[in-house]
């Protein structure tokens, strides 16, 4: 890896880790680690990610409960999902040109010339549990509430991040009273490093959307798309 190149994006989040490998690791998808020699999940930034995605839910929670002490439960859950989306997410680290560092495999790099949002929102996720354990969770948060400002001050002014197809489809259905809503994987092919899954979209037992992503988020939201631009009279939209 281009030693330079990590260096550079310390000085995009304006961090500088003591321990450089859980950066290295965060920004390393695992369509590149598995084109190394005897790769292992070490290498690359899914588990890192898992714990970031969790850091991640906590610090909005914490902020919105703080700040906003006039929202009830289901509406800090609402403005929580639209914060922390995919779309939210990808675009926060790529108004740093951090999509630009991250290290990928030809076949992802060969993907349309265009990086998955996908990609990019579990990198963000990756970095800031790279951050939490290099520099501690204050560290961590003030870092991803400055790149999420923009974000946030649109999702707690009433505006929309307007890709998060899971939250639209859960605010129509909602409409209806109380609704079950069920995302169950059908399958997932291809190799580990270049997995495709496909997800049924349930609601109240009836099966309304259909989604493929190279990630379970992905889709999701393809699912809730689907459900949202054919449901209709379907279930009220």
């Amino acid at each position: 890896m281009d030693e330079d190149k990590i260096l550079r994006f310390e000085a995009k989040l304006n961090y500088i880790f003591n321990d450089i490998k859980l950066l290295k690791m965060a920004l390393t998808h695992k369509s590149y680690a598995y084109e190394q020699v005897n790769p292992n999940y070490d290498m690359y930034n899914e588990r890192i990610e898992f714990l970031g995605d969790a850091i991640l839910e906590h610090i909005i929670s914490d902020l919105l409960f703080s700040q906003v002490p006039e929202l009830a439960e289901g509406e800090m859950t609402k403005k929580r999902a639209a914060i922390v989306c995919e779309a939210s997410l990808s675009s926060a680290l790529k108004r740093i040109g951090g999509h630009e560092y991250i290290y990928l495999g030809k076949c992802e790099q060969n993907s349309n010339g265009k990086l998955k949002d996908a990609i990019v929102a579990d990198a963000f996720e990756a970095v800031l549990g790279a951050i939490y354990l290099d520099g501690g969770y204050d560290i961590a948060r003030d870092i991803c509430l400055e790149l999420l400002d923009k974000e946030i001050k649109t999702v707690l002014s009433g505006g929309t991040l307007n890709t998060d197809y899971k939250t639209q489809l859960q605010e129509i259905l909602q409409k209806n009273g109380t609704v079950k809503i069920e995302y169950r994987l059908q399958k997932e092919e291809g190799p580990e490093h270049d997995k495709l899954f496909t997800i049924d979209l349930y609601f109240n037992g009836d099966k309304i959307g259909q989604g493929q992503g190279r990630s379970k988020k992905q889709a999701e939201q393809e699912a809730a798309h689907q459900a949202i631009l054919n449901g209709g009279e379907l279930f009220g939209a």
